[in-house]
């Protein structure tokens, strides 16, 4: 299966870099290229990309709005944030905004193709230097204040579709919740889309996130 991509960056040598990368790849096609958001949406409503690479730092539409907009309008389309910023609350307020993923510009070129492999495939990909700040910011945020209007819902999970929340907020793959609870991975799949459908979620990241949120996620 092909992966279609769009990227949308305002630096053009960047873009380049990023685009002879990816066109080398088989499964790979990167069908545009954006130097700001308005045109990213434009391009992204026309030619419905699998994945859209998408930079924090546009000019005019910020690329949270232009997030925000891509996630309305084209649901089942992977953003990954791919930025130089390393701040929490923009790593935050992404996620909640339905990015798929978030990685940091210097992340090496293997890591990247497979990062876009993985979110293609619904997996959250989170640079590992985000990872523990992601967890640090809601836990510090879920002591602080009292759970949010509707936080009930957690109670119509099931036991098994907890055990799942849990593992989606370490970041875990189906291959890897299947293993480890002894399950075939089409049942995981199941598990997973009753868990989104329940929470009114559309991610697994925003998964990870209600979990830590909500006090669910632990490290074992």
């Amino acid at each position: 299966m092909t992966i279609r991509i769009l990227l949308i960056d305002d630096h053009t040598l960047f873009r380049s870099g990023v685009r002879l990368l990816l066109q080398r790849q088989p499964d790979f096609e990167v069908v545009a290229e954006a130097g700001d958001g308005v045109e990213g949406l434009k391009r992204a409503k026309e030619l419905k990309p699998d994945v859209v690479l998408l930079d924090l730092n546009l000019p005019g539409l910020s690329g949270l709005e232009t997030l925000q907009l891509l996630t309305q309008d084209l649901p089942n389309c992977a953003v990954i944030i791919l930025t130089v910023s390393e701040e929490a609350d923009e790593l935050g307020q992404a996620l909640r905004d339905g990015a798929r993923g978030y990685l940091v510009k210097n992340i090496d070129a293997d890591a990247l193709v497979s990062a876009i492999r993985r979110a293609a495939n619904g997996e959250a990909v989170i640079a590992d230097s985000m990872t523990a700040k992601l967890v640090e910011q809601f836990r510090g945020q879920a002591s602080q204040t009292p759970p949010p209007p509707g936080s009930a819902e957690r109670h119509r999970l099931t036991a098994r579709e907890t055990q799942i929340v849990q593992w989606l907020a370490r970041g875990a793959s189906n291959k890897v919740i299947a293993r480890e609870l002894d399950v075939s991975e089409s049942t995981v799949k199941i598990h997973v889309q009753n868990v989104l459908k329940k929470l009114n979620l559309t991610s697994r990241v925003q998964v990870a996130v209600y979990a830590v949120e909500r006090g669910l996620y632990t490290e074992e």
